[in-house]
């Protein structure tokens, strides 16, 4: 945590906190918060402790090719597409893996299709060095202005990269994903949408009619995306074997 943070008084309604360890123990529950339970609505609890007693089956006997070993072509591409950000815990950076010679690639290569293989997720990608970001605007000493960083292994983002590339893959192929969305597709944008709103704008002045539009923003949508509901969803579009499972 960067020592900027760990120098600012904290205050909540019951305390001030001051001294490092206090500080990065305040930001550390304030963030595990945001995702616990608690912040469900009654109702959605109910439905989820309801639904979540039926276990999600992924097992399959049927070689599928979305679950086959990866090949070099797939690591390759992965690494390539990685934008130089700060490495995990491990140390290791996209440029030093970048700068591995063909042997090296194949061991990394070996060492992704075993975790894929026999689906055990080393405990180290786990673990993230958290950096607290202070929201503009708002204030330094309520530790809900700030919004976590997470860095986490560049090992694990590059298999998980390769990873995601099969599953956008399969979800574009079976059209899985809606016609109107545009975040995090492949020659999409929000620049879509914009065109889209203008075009029905345009259309409403020369035919003289009303154009209602509703723009909305879904609070800490990522941090309460409820998981169990995803994996259900990706049961639902067919999804089986190794690739759910991963997720």
């Amino acid at each position: 945590m960067p020592e900027r943070i760990l120098d600012q008084i904290l205050e909540t309604s019951t305390a001030l906190y001051s001294s490092p360890l206090d500080v990065a123990n305040l930001i550390g529950k304030t963030f595990a918060s945001v995702s616990s339970t608690d912040s469900y609505s009654p109702a959605f609890q109910a439905t989820k402790n309801r639904l979540e007693r039926t276990p999600i089956n992924f097992r399959c006997r049927q070689p599928l090719p979305y679950n086959c070993a990866f090949d070099m072509f797939e690591l390759k591409r992965a690494l390539s597409s990685a934008h130089n950000t700060s490495p995990g815990p491990d140390g290791i950076s996209y440029e030093l893996l970048r700068h591995l010679n063909e042997d090296s690639l194949v061991s990394r290569l070996y060492l992704f299709n075993r975790i894929w293989r026999e689906l055990v997720y080393p405990t180290q990608w786990q673990e993230a060095i958290v950096i607290p970001i202070l929201k503009p605007g708002k204030d330094p000493k309520n530790p809900l202005s700030y919004r976590p960083i997470a860095l986490t292994s560049c090992l694990c983002k590059t298999l998980e990269r390769v990873v995601n590339a099969r599953l956008v893959y399969q979800l574009e192929k079976n059209k899985c994903i809606h016609l109107f969305q545009s975040g995090f597709r492949k020659g999409r944008s929000t620049l879509d949408n914009i065109i889209t709103l203008e075009n029905k704008i345009r259309s409403a002045f020369v035919w003289r009619n009303h154009l209602v539009f509703i723009f909305f923003d879904i609070e800490k949508a990522y941090d309460r995306t409820w998981r169990y509901g995803i994996l259900r969803t990706l049961f639902h579009f067919g999804l089986r074997g190794n690739l759910p499972t991963f997720i």
